[in-house]
């Protein structure tokens, strides 16, 4: 299995740059996955394809403003610091550019000296270890400060925080956006819950890997970033008791996906727990507890696109894709939904 196997061409015109104005208004494209037949749908329609008993599965992580511009202290050269996962107390794993004017012992300066950091190892992929000085609380500072990190593929400068951030978002720890979730509105949810839909919260505190590309031929070669879950008791028995009622468990999101699939155990069941996860799903997968999936449209050759297909076939996947395009959907972060049912 070669990752060409999931390339697909994109027009760039069809990557969205910018948020619409009303979450819930994007389109939805439904895919059978058993008959690959596909439909088109306003994403306030999901309704239609819930129904009582079923659980839907939301990651509840937030993204912190996790892009950083400073300079060095010893030359006022400048300096960017992406932060990617808290080490311990202040010291963070990140990723800096350019990387080479950031040795260990390096001191940088971020908002006249508001903050500072102290260059302190080199880890895997030349990430770098920071430990960080500062007056105050680390979190104001960094809102103060920090931007929000969007993928590459965005080049416009996003005016709303908040626009890179679910309605539901509560836990801290994300440098990227679990985006099936920005089509939700409050009056959305709440209108699923009153359908007698029980909604699930999780947690996967979403890693820059997920844009990172895939650098080997085979699929099989490749090594997943490790990202950090937490699956509470209430979760677990919400999303157990509706598999053992026999409804449907369906994700928003490759990342509630990895999530539940994480803390599963071989009799289909979730466990409550912990820790950090380097599941890769592909095409062979037997998925133990997902039935559904609300996503995005994912890049090509990516991860997310072999987890999709693992689920509903490449061939399917990759000829939806091909409408998609042809009907002129929005792709990535910011564009239009999917749902695989």
């Amino acid at each position: 299995m070669n990752v060409s196997d999931f390339n697909f061409e994109l027009p760039q015109e069809l990557i969205a740059q910018d948020p619409l104005k009303d979450r819930s208004s994007s389109r939805l494209l439904v895919l059978d996955r058993e008959t690959g037949e596909v439909e088109h749908r306003g994403f306030r329609e999901i309704v239609s394809y819930l129904k009582k008993g079923d659980c839907l599965v939301l990651n509840d992580t937030k993204v912190i403003p996790a892009r950083l511009f400073g300079v060095k202290e010893d030359t006022q050269a400048k300096i960017e610091v992406l932060l990617l996962k808290r080490r311990e107390h202040d010291v963070w794993e990140t990723l800096v550019k350019p990387g080479k004017k950031a040795k260990p012992g390096t001191v940088l300066l971020f908002g006249d000296g508001m903050l500072k950091g102290t260059v302190a190892d080199v880890v895997e992929e030349g990430n770098r270890l920071i430990q960080f000085a500062y007056d105050g609380i680390f979190e104001e500072i960094l809102d103060r400060l920090g931007q929000m990190p969007l993928p590459p593929y965005i080049t416009h400068q996003l005016q709303d925080k908040n626009r890179y951030q679910t309605v539901y978002a509560k836990h801290e720890g994300s440098a990227a956006a679990p985006t099936a979730g920005l089509h939700f509105t409050k009056e959305l949810l709440e209108q699923i819950e009153q359908m007698g839909v029980k909604i699930a919260r999780v947690t996967l505190h979403v890693g820059l890997g997920t844009f990172r590309p895939v650098k080997v031929e085979n699929v099989l070669d490749h090594h997943m970033h490790s990202e950090y879950y937490m699956v509470e008791e209430a979760a677990a028995e919400m999303i157990n008791t509706t598999k053992k009622q026999g409804g449907r468990v369906i994700c928003v999101g490759t990342t509630s996906c990895r999530t539940i699939e994480s803390a599963a155990t071989e009799d289909g069941m979730v466990k409550a727990g912990r820790g950090w996860t380097e599941i890769f799903i592909y095409p062979g997968y037997r998925f133990r507890v997902l039935d559904g999936l609300l996503t995005n449209f994912h890049l090509p050759e990516s991860t997310l696109v072999m987890l999709v297909s693992a689920l509903a076939g490449r061939e399917h996947v990759l000829s939806a894709y091909q409408e998609a395009v042809r009907q002129r959907y929005r792709f990535f972060s910011f564009g239009d939904a999917m749902f695989i049912k």
